[in-house]
């Protein structure tokens, strides 16, 4: 089967819906709200239709498509610049070394501290796959082609980006983190207070939230064991950040405790490494594996392909399966980047 990454459009929110309620909560970015999705996709048109101009907080929505049947099996979203709409909090966790010279004694007490340190980010997030296709790269494909997609308009991004991973949901639904820390202060649930957040924003946190540190010591064990763990089925999404070259450095989500992984964006291997080149020919002899991208904006589409460089490497040569699911030909020409 060929499947292929696009933008998304109007017709894809039943879609959406339909993988928003397989997505088992805490997953702030498609909340199975149709409402909710419907302004997600208003906004993304507006951003795929503004041609240029200065970077600004916006939302690209992209879906993973099978060419073959025409269904919708997955989804991911960029996000340009956040926290310029609404306050993007984190919790930072640090450490406050003090010695007694007295007892001859060290404590080192670990904090978390609310924080707006990432604003300005650019972030990539909502990725789900359908359980039924979670195989065969596809979760690679949707990941990475939101890198292409920035490499393509890099103007359109900051100079850092961001991925939260979703933290550890128990088995009736709800964030021991949450319960541990924010509950306390919220008087609501884990599933209300995403739910809240996935169709408000942030904003109850800035009016809410102690702004002092809170001392991991004070949290219940359960609280501490969750600080910067990711849920057990976002363990393969961690390990590709980190492949990519993202990395933790101590932010966490302020209602899950998910662990934040940021890099720099012209760090991030799939940007570094994507190449512009022209296609010379189109056959089916093979090649390396890479991810293949053509076209911008609204007209964006990446697939799998193998691809053989000719000449100085500003040429091609592309499997005609991609080439279809592109819809390109000879002459046109594309950004690639190694599967490896």
């Amino acid at each position: 089967m060929n499947f292929r990454v696009r933008a998304a459009v109007d017709d894809d929110l039943k879609h959406l819906y339909e993988m928003a309620k397989l997505t088992g909560g805490g997953f702030t970015n498609l909340p199975p709200d149709r409402p909710a999705l419907a302004a997600k996709l208003e906004r993304s048109h507006a951003a795929f239709a503004r041609a240029d101009g200065p970077v600004e907080d916006e939302l690209f929505v992209l879906i993973l498509e099978n060419v073959d049947t025409g269904e919708v099996r997955g989804t991911c979203q960029i996000f340009t610049e956040v926290g310029r709409r609404h306050p993007f909090y984190s919790y930072r966790l640090g450490t406050l070394a003090q010695h007694s010279r007295e007892l001859d004694r060290t404590f080192r007490a670990e904090m978390l501290s609310l924080t707006t340190d990432l604003e300005g980010s650019s972030e990539v997030g909502g990725l789900f796959l359908h359980p039924g296709e979670r195989a065969g790269g596809l979760g690679l494909l949707l990941a990475r082609a939101r890198y292409l997609f920035i490499a393509a308009h890099r103007a359109r991004f900051g100079d850092r980006i961001l991925a939260e991973l979703r933290g550890i949901i128990d088995e009736a639904g709800g964030s021991p983190f949450w319960d541990g820390l924010a509950g306390r202060f919220f008087g609501m649930n884990f599933q209300d207070a995403d739910r809240f957040n996935a169709v408000n924003g942030h904003q109850f946190i800035a009016d809410l939230m102690p702004k002092h540190p809170i001392y991991t010591a004070m949290l219940s064990e359960s609280a501490r064991a969750a600080i910067g763990m990711p849920h057990p089925s976002g363990r393969a999404a961690m390990r590709m950040l980190e492949n990519e070259g993202f990395s933790y450095e101590g932010y966490l989500d302020i209602f899950d405790g998910g662990p934040t992984m940021t890099a720099r964006i012209d760090k991030v291997r799939s940007i570094r490494d994507a190449r512009t080149a022209r296609v010379v020919a189109v056959d089916r002899d093979g090649g390396g594996d890479a991810l293949v991208a053509t076209g911008t904006l609204a007209d964006f589409r990446c697939t799998m392909a193998k691809v053989r460089p000719v000449g100085d490497g500003d040429g091609i040569v592309l499997s005609a399966p991609a080439a279809a699911a592109l819809g390109i030909g000879e002459d046109d020409r594309v950004i690639h980047v190694g599967r490896n």
